[in-house]
């Protein structure tokens, strides 16, 4: 019971990091209140609802789960509390992404590993989960989603779900793998845009 309880709890606050991203996205792009809404609670639950579907876990999680529908909404109503902090912190939108990315690809890898699926697989499966909701938020909000620009983003969630599948097996403990995870996926993305780390790039020259 108590993994369920930790894993339901992860996927809760991952759930409110990503609503308040979603929101802040909106605020920021100058949406209506019910724009700010909708971006919210997509933002919040694409990652999941993906997740779901590739691993045939149906009905997708946030249709039975109330936790969820509440969690986005409490991030939803955080962002408008805040909204004017937000509008002037630039940061804002950075680090409850990275939050909602590191929190997302531990629960992704983990249930893909619940589900009796190989480890590269399960980490492949964590990486969507974290990064499918930004995508979303991106594209919704006109904005060129992270993932394909030049910072590291994609790459930080496979390094986070790495570390948490290999700090699983080397302890034995989930608890200690979960907070792993959770922490190395953020760390990686804030020393990556602190140092300007990116990777190569191909160029194909032009006659």
């Amino acid at each position: 019971m108590i993994d369920f309880d930790l894993l339901t709890t992860i996927d809760a606050l991952g759930t409110f990091a990503f609503a308040v991203s979603g929101a802040t996205a909106a605020i920021r792009s100058r949406y209506d209140i019910f724009g700010i809404l909708v971006l919210a609670f997509v933002t919040a639950i694409s990652g999941g609802t993906l997740r779901d579907l590739l691993i045939g876990n149906t009905p997708v999680n946030w249709l039975t789960d109330t936790i969820t529908i509440w969690s986005a909404l409490t991030g939803f109503g955080f962002a408008l509390i805040f909204y004017r902090r937000i509008t002037k912190w630039e940061g804002w939108l950075f680090y409850f992404d990275a939050v909602g990315l590191g929190l997302f690809t531990v629960t992704g890898t983990q249930i893909a590993l619940n589900s009796g699926m190989s480890v590269g697989i399960s980490v492949a499966l964590g990486t969507v989960t974290g990064c499918f909701g930004g995508v979303i938020r991106d594209v919704l909000a006109a904005i060129k989603p992270l993932i394909f620009r030049k910072e590291i983003y994609a790459s930080a969630a496979v390094l986070g779900g790495v570390v948490f599948a290999a700090t699983q097996f080397l302890s034995g403990s989930l608890v200690t793998a979960q907070l792993a995870g959770i922490l190395s996926t953020p760390l990686f993305r804030i020393i990556a845009v602190r140092f300007h780390l990116e990777l190569p790039k191909l160029y194909s020259s032009t006659n």
